[in-house]
Parts: structure tokens; sequence; C-alpha cells
């Protein structure tokens, strides 16, 4: 029975392997897009401009409200029929996923910013740093410690969160794993194969975060 199982995890190899890539790809594309706007998305709300207040608020409880399952439908099916114009499978989930991680890692990034003593930025300001000389190198160079664990935390989640795209037809790791199970039947084979794939992308990450946490903890 073992040497079966590891006969077919053999053969399947090619296939699992183009899903892993098509996860990985998901994945990591999303965490670059999500870091980048994360970090403008932060640094917009601290400043706390009047004007654009209303239109971040609106975009964070956007995606804190709506599921990511409900935007990747909306954007998939319902783009073309509003719009005619139409994203590829992939494309559409690395968008839905790299605005939900946007918001998420953001609001990280206002948090850590908010924390830091208010002395901090009257300093910059005093030696006449404009806004960009301020954040790039007196503020975020500080509040990058306080929001390495939370925004590793948000990534792990989000590559876990980038298996829902197999429900607008990316052939992923996920959906090779159930094209493989209705041929064979060999569903715990293949579901523990699923669940060694995610727990060795996400593990390195979370043990990344406790011992940053660890290093970089505060009294």
């Amino acid at each position: 029975m073992a040497s079966s199982g590891f006969e077919l995890l053999v053969v399947s190899a090619p296939q699992l392997a183009r899903g892993a890539w098509a996860t990985i790809s998901i994945a990591f594309v999303s965490i670059l897009f999500s870091s980048l706007g994360g970090l403008l998305y932060g640094v917009l709300r601290s400043l706390q401009k009047a004007y654009l207040e209303p239109l971040l608020t609106l975009y964070l409880e956007l995606f804190r409200a709506i599921p990511v399952l409900v935007w990747l439908y909306l954007l998939f099916f319902g783009l073309p029929i509003f719009t005619g114009a139409s994203l590829s499978s992939f494309w559409c989930a690395v968008l839905v996923l790299s605005l939900w991680g946007a918001s998420e890692v953001g609001e990280v990034v206002r948090g850590a910013l908010r924390s830091l003593p208010r002395g901090q930025r009257e300093a910059g300001l005093a030696i006449s740093l404009n806004t960009w000389q301020l954040y790039r190198y007196v503020l975020l160079p500080q509040a990058l410690k306080r929001m390495t664990p939370p925004t590793i935390n948000v990534y792990t989640r989000l590559i876990k969160t980038s298996s829902l795209a197999v429900l607008i037809g990316v052939v992923d790791v996920v959906k090779v794993g159930q094209q493989i199970i209705e041929r064979t039947y060999e569903s715990v084979l293949i579901y523990g194969f699923l669940f060694l794939f995610f727990f060795l992308l996400c593990y390195p990450l979370s043990a990344a975060s406790r011992v940053l946490e660890k290093r970089w903890s505060y009294a």
C-alpha cells in the first residue's frame, strides 16, 4: 500500500509540480503587491489628511466586510458583464488577494507608525526633513521592527487563502489534487500531500515571525 502510494506520487509529480508552481506564483506575487500597497496605505493613513481618510476608510471596510471569495466571483464573473473587460483567473486571484492583503498589511503599518513616540516625528521636522525624508530615514526604519512579525502573519494567511483561486478555475495544487483523487480515489494520500505542501510553505514564515517577535520584543 505504501509502495503504491509512493508510485502514485511519483507518477503524478509533474502534474503536482505545475499546480504547486501556480499556487506559489499566486501567493508570492500577491505578497509582493500586498507589501507595496500596504506600505503606501499605511503611510497615507498616518498622514491623517482629511481628504484621504474617507477613501482609505472605505477601501479598508470593503475588504473587511466582504469575503475574499465574493470578491473573486465579483471580479471574475461580474467584470465582463458590467465592463466588457475580463481578467484571467490567475490575475484575478492575484488582484483580489493583493487588494485584500494590502488592506491587512496597511493597517499593520499604520498601527506601527502611530505607536512611535511623537517626538520622533517632531525631531525629524525640527531638522528640516521633508515628508519623504521623515518617513524614509526616521519613521519607517523604527516601525519596521514593530510591523514585521504581524505582517508575516498576514503573509501566511494570504498563502492559505490563495487556495480559493481554485473556485474561479485556477489549476493550482488543490485543483490538481482534486483531479488526482477523482481519478484514483486516493483521497487520504493526496490530502496528506496538500497538508504537507501548505505546512512547508507557511511554517517557515510562522517560525520567522516568532523569532523576530522574541528578538525585537519591547519592554
